[in-house]
């Protein structure tokens, strides 16, 4: 007898319709799995078998061929065994077909249960786009399915639970549908807890409502780690659109097991400078998502960057201006989106005291230009806002005032995202810093006054193209955190200020 189980697959972000077929006939006892699988669904041969007789039904005794179509895509994983089960199960009679429009997912333990598999909202989503609104899932998946409006999910803990409910003999209750709620970011630190530093605080300001990407300098102790780390303080909250983009990729790592469903908060990632460029921008043999595509929608912070290794920074470049990043491997490629707010952060010297008030300098002014030159020029000029950091004194330390607390920030920044998204919403972006060359002419024009403050600025400066790009880009942010429809030449002035840190002006 022949059956046939619908499930699905996923390559990158992208899932595709999988179709289990599983043949019974009589012969020698024989299990054969064909349709390019991988090693792990070669092996659920026998995870299928016990799991089956462990569950209290019937191994067939007989020739079984089990089909993954199409036969020319890669299955990979262990997500096919639950599938397999029921097909050989129904091929043999034990179990009815399954109702139409229905998908399967779920690995299997040895004892029947079933467990959580990555990537399951990349894959029903697709799946529902396409017809299917009947998904049998993991019960740790089904939060993360229950958010697909239209859908009806069932959450299957035990292969035996799911076939008794085939069969008649019991019910499987279904997942409400969740609704999707913004949640508040759980930052380490808030703004108020920041002493002095008034100027950094206002770019940090700045590069959050635009989404800019900044670049903090001061010696050790000046509170570059813990402004950087007080970003998500401020960040706005996400969209029901944006949680789904980053659920999905973590979803695809298998972060998602057994968590609530979607991710409410902005991402806040932060690896060490020993990473490599497959850690940070995706790799091994299933191309899987690296830290840049987990900052997706949020933050990326790199401190000490310098001490990364430059064939990791230049591959930085291109994610930076596009957005997304395409991890090509010789058993796979995937393009993941990319678009995150990059913050880093650095001394002004090896011995990280040049420019202090309280300890002197120990580096030669080659040492200084070399150790300034491991960040290259291009990767500089797509960083909007350089940022120089000095030390607090102690007025400022013991200042009992409290400062302005990041809850008032964040108002200021959301108000100036909310101006942006209006902007932009025929234009397929959300923040200035998406902005391409016809949209800044569009909505960056200066005036005769601020086109001459710029070309003073461009030649002095020396800036490239693109660093003049991002200067009307922050600019336009700055007028829009001051609630200003036109950029006036205070805010190009502004902007203008983030990008003359001394010590890179000879790079």
């Amino acid at each position: 007898m022949l059956s046939k189980v619908q499930s699905y697959g996923l390559s990158g972000l992208n899932g595709f319709l999988v179709t289990v077929e599983a043949a019974v006939s009589t012969g020698l006892p024989e299990y054969q799995t064909v349709g390019l699988p991988d090693a792990a669904v070669k092996e659920s041969r026998e995870r299928v078998r016990t799991a089956i007789v462990h569950s209290g039904f019937p191994y067939p005794i007989a020739k079984i061929v089990v089909n993954l179509a199409p036969a020319d895509q890669r299955k990979e994983g262990t997500l096919y065994d639950l599938p397999i089960a029921l097909a050989v199960l129904t091929a043999a009679g034990t179990v009815p077909a399954l109702p139409a429009g229905s998908i399967v997912l779920g690995e299997l333990a040895l004892d029947g249960a079933v467990r959580p598999v990555s990537g399951v909202l990349p894959m029903l989503i697709d799946a529902f786009k396409h017809g299917y609104d009947r998904f049998y899932v993991p019960a740790d998946n089904a939060n993360e399915a229950a958010y697909i409006d239209g859908a009806t999910v069932f959450p299957v803990s035990s292969l035996g639970e799911l076939v008794r409910a085939l069969q008649g003999r019991s019910t499987l209750e279904t997942r409400p549908v969740r609704h999707f709620e913004s949640g508040q970011s759980r930052a380490r630190f808030d703004f108020a807890e920041i002493k002095g530093q008034t100027a950094a605080k206002r770019a940090a300001e700045v590069a959050v409502a635009g989404g800019h990407n900044i670049l903090l300098c001061g010696t050790p102790g000046s509170g570059k780690t813990m402004l950087a780390r007080a970003i998500p303080s401020i960040l706005p909250e996400m969209t029901f659109e944006e949680a789904l983009e980053v659920t999905k990729i973590h979803s695809v790592t298998g972060a998602m097991k057994g968590s609530l469903g979607l991710i409410t908060e902005r991402p806040f990632r932060a690896p060490h400078h020993g990473a490599s460029a497959s850690a940070l921008i995706g790799g091994g043999s299933k191309a899987l998502p690296g830290e840049i595509s987990l900052a997706h929608n949020g933050v990326l912070f790199l401190d000490e960057l310098p001490e990364f290794s430059r064939d990791v920074l230049e591959s930085l470049r291109q994610p930076l201006e596009d957005g997304e990043v395409t991890v090509s491997r010789a058993l796979a490629t995937a393009t993941y989106p990319a678009r995150f707010m990059l913050v880093a952060a650095m001394n002004p010297c090896p011995c990280g005291n040049r420019g202090s008030r309280t300890k002197p300098c120990t580096c030669t002014p080659t040492a200084i230009r070399k150790y300034a030159s491991r960040i290259s020029g291009p990767l500089l000029d797509r960083i909007d806002l350089h940022i120089e950091m000095t030390e607090v004194g102690y007025s400022e330390i013991t200042e009992r005032r409290p400062a302005e607390s990041s809850e008032t920030i964040r108002a200021r920044v959301t108000a100036a995202r909310q101006r942006q998204a209006e902007r932009f919403k025929g234009d397929g972006i959300r923040t200035n810093a998406e902005m391409t060359g016809p949209l800044l002419q569009k909505y960056c024009t200066p005036s005769a006054e601020s086109e001459a403050m710029l070309k003073q600025a461009f030649t002095k400066l020396r800036l490239s193209a693109r660093a003049y790009q991002r200067v009307l880009k922050v600019a336009r942010t700055i007028a829009d955190l001051d609630g200003s429809e036109s950029i006036d030449p205070r805010h190009f002035a502004e902007a203008i200020q983030y990008r003359s840190m001394e010590l890179l002006k000879n790079l």
